[in-house]
């Protein structure tokens, strides 16, 4: 290297010199093993509302995208050497040369580490929960600058990141400009990786420490890089790799291996863990008992408060009130009748008047608490509903902790057992129908945006990504700063809605457009940062379209949303079984024909019989639990069938061989008494017309002038800011009137700011009743003496110095 230096310092220009020892200095600095990557000249932003001034790096907005270029032209930086009028004198970074453009033909930008004093601009909102304080927001910003924002907000706060990033494809959609890589470079894939590893850094700042989670999703063509950088940078995390199947048809050119899969990084850090999917009970589960007593003492006579009627909703099959014991004399009869219940009363099948096994007041106590519950429909029955109950002894297990909580069953029950059992932990291969990316992604979205995006996640895959580290966080805060279509806060409310939590959502989107909408402009004189261009981007074509789609309930154009959510939540359902006669058959036939009417049986859709060895008067699987269907072949030996049936609860097909109507029916009509109802556990299904309990900002990251913050020029655009920093609380607050007020308390947000330092004490007075809803004050002053005693004074939890605070922030905290 001795040689290089020599020939350094040879180098006259002094500025050249010193820029090409510092290449050199990277190149030594260079890993020689492990992940290896060139760094890239650093990305360039375009700030299209910051104001063109002296001084400032510029390119021409033609240039910004492909069809504005010449086939040779690239992408060239100016520096404004002075302004006249309505043009600009501009200096080339590179070969110095001047040229005089139009002020409107060039474009600020900035380079990524360069200081930036951004602001959150709103661009709308929608709100379909007014009652709730939780908003979620969408950030319209290359994700670096949003980064660097968001690290002020919420720096050590983010419980988890999710991210799908550009997949370094080459592909030029309108989505992403997926190719990232040049062939320039000395490594493939180097500029994909700079990209990411200067996001990730930013990214890192903003995760729990103590416990979070970063989940990444990528292809085959940078898992294995990606997978090197994530080890690199987390070297204290537990990283572990999934393979999902999104595409179970393949895709792939011929002579190839079909791709069905992607692949999602998990890097854990702290406390976070994997939870279980389910547990697996070995016989462990609570012991419901029947309601209804049985000892032969315990009979209607025997008691005075212990035989009434509970009314069960003829559609929940749900307990809908439990009616006042009925004195002895009075038949059951004569009590009284609830519209649209059917009244129970515990009797015994032979009709013996028995007693419930609690007083009412106990019973309903009880029901409150999730400790009753309805089981099997039996209409031909004296006891129309079975009911069952928790013992004292099993509920004083429950509150002690003995027995664990899992949570309550869509009717409102208990889920509880006794913890010797196993969890069930989700595997590295997931083979869900859920995750088809074409199913659920792509035909999900189109009845609310129409074709507008056509490769979006699975709403349902995305939302088990985050469940499985998140279920236990219903207050999560939940970041994606490669947010495309929307799908991530999509799948944030549909969890919210299953589980009843609170979780936020904060997404961040480029507004890109495609390169055929990009062709189609270009030619007219309109480029980035025109409205007629940004309305066709991403963020305000795709992705706020359909967050405000989704959260209401209705399409682009306000009609209803048509299908259904499918949830993790489950319900009962209760189905009649399929009795059907077969009168076609001959009275008495051979082992033959059976086995012939038998395998006709077993090709109807979801029956299965067993099979047939020997002749026999009826055909029921006695041990085999996976067939589902009985033959009655002789009807003469029905009442041995039926007792051999009892307790077969699977059989849901049962076929009857008989020409005579009347005994089909009396046959049926014992096994409708015998067996009851089929009671099914489905998932529950929400209308997607109902949209979501949830409401979303949407703001555009802007830039501000760093004087004219000193100076307190703009507390407006910065009030945004103010809101998210505490938290996002209730409806962002605005200010209509040009002049500032002396102070503001949000009490909705939970914050006050005091603007003129001079009101302190008309402000401390004004707080006084309300400290214990406002948990965060801003001061503006320059006076850190002064900024100290007004925190003292004030008594809140948290103070911040305004403008110190910002200005210091992205003044010193940004990455080179």
């Amino acid at each position: 290297m001795s040689v290089i230096k020599d020939l350094i310092e040879q180098i006259e220009n002094p500025e050249l010199r010193m820029r090409v020892q510092q290449e050199v200095d990277k190149l030594n600095k260079q890993r020689k093993f492990g992940l290896v990557f060139e760094e890239h000249t650093p990305e360039n932003t375009p700030l299209f509302d910051v104001p063109v001034k002296r001084g400032f790096l510029v390119t021409q907005r033609r240039k910004l995208t492909k069809a504005g270029r010449e086939k040779e032209e690239s992408v060239e930086y100016y520096v404004v050497v002075s302004m006249d009028g309505d043009n600009v004198v501009c200096e080339h970074t590179v070969s110095h040369e001047q040229v005089t453009m139009a002020k409107g033909e060039v474009v600020v930008v900035a380079k990524l580490g360069d200081p930036i004093y951004p602001y959150l601009k709103p661009m709308g909102s929608v709100q379909n929960a007014p009652d709730s304080e939780l908003w979620h927001t969408l950030i319209e910003a290359d994700n670096y600058h949003a980064l660097q924002l968001l690290a002020y907000l919420y720096a050590g706060q983010v419980d988890c990141i999710y991210i799908d990033p550009p997949y370094n494809s080459g592909a030029r959609d309108w989505k992403y400009n997926n190719d990232y890589v040049d062939g320039n470079d000395s490594y493939k894939h180097s500029k994909w990786l700079s990209m990411i590893e200067k996001r990730l850094l930013l990214a890192k700042k903003l995760l729990n420490p103590n416990d979070s989670v970063l989940i990444v999703t990528i292809d085959e063509k940078e898992y294995h890089h990606l997978g090197c950088l994530l080890e690199q940078m987390f070297p204290q995390a537990r990283i572990q790799m999934i393979s999902s199947v999104i595409n179970p048809a393949g895709a792939g050119k011929p002579s190839t291996f079909y791709r069905t899969d992607e692949y999602i990084y998990y890097v854990q850090l702290g406390s976070n863990i994997v939870l279980p999917e389910s547990r697996q009970q070995e016989n462990v589960p609570v012991v419901w008992d029947t309601l209804r007593r049985s000892n032969a003492k315990n009979t209607r006579e025997n008691t005075k408060n212990q035989f009434y009627p509970i009314y069960v909703n003829d559609a929940t099959h749900q307990i809908e009130f439990i009616g006042l014991p009925l004195p002895l004399e009075i038949p059951i009869e004569d009590a009284p009748k609830r519209n649209g219940c059917t009244s129970v009363y515990p009797i015994r099948d032979d009709g013996t008047e028995m007693m419930w096994g609690c007083k009412r007041e106990e019973l309903q106590n009880r029901l409150n608490n999730g400790f009753v519950r309805v089981g099997k429909y039996t209409p031909h029955k004296p006891q129309k509903y079975v009911i069952s109950y928790l013992t004292g002894g099993i509920i004083d297990d429950i509150n002690s902790g003995k027995a664990i909580t899992l949570g309550r069953n869509e009717d409102g029950t208990i889920n509880a057992y006794y913890p010797t059992g196993r969890d069930r932990m989700p595997t590295t291969n997931w083979q869900r129908p859920l995750h088809d990316a074409q199913q659920y992604g792509s035909k999900l979205i189109k009845p609310m945006i129409g074709d507008r995006f056509t490769f979006p996640k699975s709403l349902y895959a995305e939302k088990d990504c985050i469940s499985i580290v998140m279920a236990n966080k219903p207050n999560a805060l939940i970041l994606d700063f490669f947010a495309g279509s929307g799908t991530t806060l999509h799948a944030v409310n549909l969890l919210n809605a299953e589980d009843g939590g609170q979780r936020r959502c904060i997404m961040v989107t480029n507004n890109e457009i495609g390169e055929t909408k990009e062709k189609e402009l270009v030619p007219q004189g309109i480029f980035p940062g025109d409205e007629e261009w940004e309305k066709w981007g991403i963020a305000r074509y795709v992705n706020w379209p359909r967050t405000e789609c989704s959260i209401k309930g209705v399409d682009v154009n306000g009609k209803p949303i048509e299908g259904e959510y499918i949830t993790t939540n489950t319900e009962k359902k209760f189905t009649d079984r399929n009795i059907s006669q077969i009168d076609f058959f001959v009275e008495e036939p051979n082992l033959t024909k059976k086995k012939k009417l038998v395998t006709f049986i077993n090709k109807q859709k979801d029956v299965k019989l067993p099979t047939m060895k020997e002749d026999a008067p009826y055909l029921l699987a006695e041990e085999d639990d996976s067939c589902n269907a009985t033959v009655l072949f002789d009807v003469e030996v029905s009442e041995e069938w039926l007792e051999a049936l009892d307790g077969h609860d699977e059989i849901t097909n049962i076929y009857i061989v008989t020409s005579k109507g009347t005994v089909f029916k009396r046959i049926k009509e014992s096994v409708v008494e015998l067996l009851g109802q089929v009671e099914e556990t489905i998932p529950v299904k929400m209308p997607m017309a109902d949209g979501f309990k949830a409401n979303a900002s949407y703001f555009k990251l802007g830039f501000l002038d760093k004087t004219s913050v000193a100076l307190g020029r703009q507390f407006k655009e910065l009030l945004p800011l103010l809101w998210m920093k505490t938290g996002a609380r209730g409806e962002c607050p605005e200010l209509a009137e040009e002049e500032l007020p002396q102070m503001m308390i949000c009490e909705k947000n939970h914050f006050a700011v005091l603007i003129d330092e001079t009101a302190y004490h008309a402000f401390e007075k004004e707080m006084q009743d309300k400290k214990d809803i406002i948990d965060t004050v801003f001061f503006v002053t320059d006076s850190n003496r002064g900024f100290k005693e007004m925190t003292e004074g004030i008594g809140v939890d948290k103070t911040y110095q305004l403008y110190r605070d910002y200005l210091d922030n992205f003044r010193i905290n940004n990455i080179k």
